[in-house]
């Protein structure tokens, strides 16, 4: 029996400027597989992934979240076996790109790679089509002209119906969806980036952006690759089962003074509402204007369990202030100086981001 997501424990939004509608949660499959190479995140397998997906739709998830880069194939065959009679009732994405090979045109957004990967990860989802599809991350070799007449190809043919970018700067972006307009190709409705209260970085221009374009955002990693898990902790040595407590080189967090302040504050926060650090974390991100969803990566049902919960947390507007008060980046040029001298006519995709900038410049941070 299929179980279909239930409208009434989660909201739904339209992804970007197209009429499918999304949960504002999706479940990623990053934890699946056991590829050597993903040792450090994955391990989960088909059973652990339905029992997690059993949890994410009675809870109102409709999309899930892969990419063919994951374990190198595997996450995509385990997704298949774990969404066993129930793909027509979720929104399956996938992303190409990312170098699966050694050989030459083994990775790159070129029309070979695309076309040839995109029918890989079909065979391996078990699916005819995929409903999003990434473009994982910009190729500053293959024309984006080419880039974007593989991708409508594949929604002309039926095999992709919707497109999206993935890690692109603002200015790729804008070039990605311009050209696409120009040429009447199949343009992106959405994008998915990495955004914690730890790195905003986003908000600089890749935000505002987004917003002007009329392009979606999914965030992913949200807990920083399980820096802001609650186990990363000033003058404390993190887990060695934790991510963070390995070597593993990501997130870059390039001032850690200010990145423990911010873990500071969140778990005051959650000390106060009984919650886990986590929590406060995603019920920020979804107060944040140009967030459309959040991609959760749990390892384990409770993990999940709990990351679905705050979508109930609601912060108080001084909660929410304090944590963005705490993470704000500094307003580098043009910033503060639209924020000091040009504020009267804030366009609507900056204006939020440029007052946040315009405090930050007055306090001289």
């Amino acid at each position: 029996m299929n179980r279909k997501a239930k409208a009434g424990k989660m909201d739904y939004v339209a992804l970007g400027r197209s009429g499918l509608k999304v949960s504002r949660f999706a479940l990623g499959t990053l934890t699946a597989g056991n590829d050597p190479q993903f040792a450090q995140m994955a391990g989960l397998d088909a059973d652990a992934y339905r029992r997690l997906f059993d949890i994410a739709f009675d809870h109102g998830v409709n999309l899930v979240d892969t990419a063919n880069m994951y374990s190198f194939g595997q996450a995509e065959e385990i997704t298949a076996q774990a969404l066993a009679g129930r793909r027509d009732d979720i929104v399956l994405t996938s992303k190409v790109r990312m170098p699966l090979g050694d050989g030459p045109n083994d990775g790159g957004a070129s029309r070979h790679h695309i076309l040839r990967e995109v029918e890989n990860s079909l065979r391996r989802l078990r699916t005819d089509h995929l409903d999003l599809l990434y473009t994982h991350q910009w190729d500053g070799l293959t024309p984006v002209e080419e880039t974007l007449a593989a991708l409508d190809t594949l929604v002309r043919d039926g095999k992709v119906r919707y497109l999206g970018t993935s890690n692109y700067s603002a200015w790729q972006l804008s070039k990605t969806v311009h050209t696409a307009r120009s040429l009447g190709l199949t343009e992106p409705v959405v994008q998915q980036m990495y955004y914690t209260p730890e790195a905003r970085e986003i908000e600089y221009e890749i935000l505002p952006a987004a917003r002007d374009l009329g392009i979606g955002t999914f965030v992913w990693s949200p807990l920083g690759e399980g820096l802001l898990s609650g186990k990363v902790r000033r003058g404390q040595e993190t887990p060695a089962t934790t991510r963070q407590g390995t070597d593993w080189p990501e997130p870059h967090v390039t001032d850690w003074e200010r990145a423990y302040s911010v873990i500071e504050t969140l778990d005051g926060i959650a000390q106060r509402h009984g919650v886990s650090v986590p929590r406060v974390v995603l019920a920020w991100l979804l107060r944040r204007p140009g967030v459309t969803g959040i991609v959760l990566g749990a390892r384990s049902e409770d993990h999940l369990r709990d990351n679905l919960a705050a979508g109930e947390l609601r912060l108080t507007d001084q909660e929410h202030e304090t944590i963005t008060t705490v993470s704000q980046l500094p307003a580098y040029y043009p910033w503060w100086h639209r924020a000091l001298n040009a504020s009267d006519r804030p366009d609507p995709a900056e204006e939020p981001y440029l007052a946040e900038f315009a405090a930050a410049a007055r306090r001289g941070s």
